[in-house]
């Protein structure tokens, strides 16, 4: 088999196998207080040191497009979820910030969606091979940001 058609069968499987799992866990996920796009934007927050980031940073993280994430911004600060403020090394940059009602919000769902996460991904696949393919996604994302 040659290199070409193992990376397309490896993007298939990698591919499918997001769906999937994205379907079920999208049906699973605790609406009602936040979406899943407000919770993914959320969560990176929660990640980030002083629950804080550039937008520009920020984008590079999400999904969704870059108009996009400023709206949902827009909603999450007028929620009082996040608070928006100019970069001060950068008058040009915004940097959001997590507030604690937000990253309240954020662990109250946060808890109930990783049961969906451990059942989905965590019975599929023992310790070893959870680890194993952590790091192979990281690996494949450090080698995908070489090409932008």
């Amino acid at each position: 088999m040659s290199d070409t058609s193992l990376a397309v069968d490896a993007w298939e499987a990698l591919f499918r196998a997001q769906v999937s799992v994205l379907r079920i866990l999208g049906t699973d996920f605790p609406v009602g207080d936040i979406s899943f796009n407000e919770y993914d934007v959320l969560f990176n927050l929660s990640r980030q040191p002083d629950r804080s980031a550039r937008i520009r940073d920020l984008n590079k993280q999400l999904l969704l497009t870059q108009p996009s994430v400023s709206r949902l911004l827009d909603r999450l600060a007028a929620r009082g979820l996040v608070r928006k403020q100019p970069d001060p090394l950068d008058g040009r940059g915004t940097i959001v910030r997590l507030t604690e009602e937000g990253y309240e919000r954020f662990r109250a769902v946060a808890l109930k969606h990783v049961g969906s996460i451990r059942s989905v991904v965590g019975s599929g696949l023992d310790p070893e091979e959870l680890q194993e393919l952590a790091r192979l996604c990281d690996k494949l994302r450090a080698s995908a940001a070489k090409h932008r």
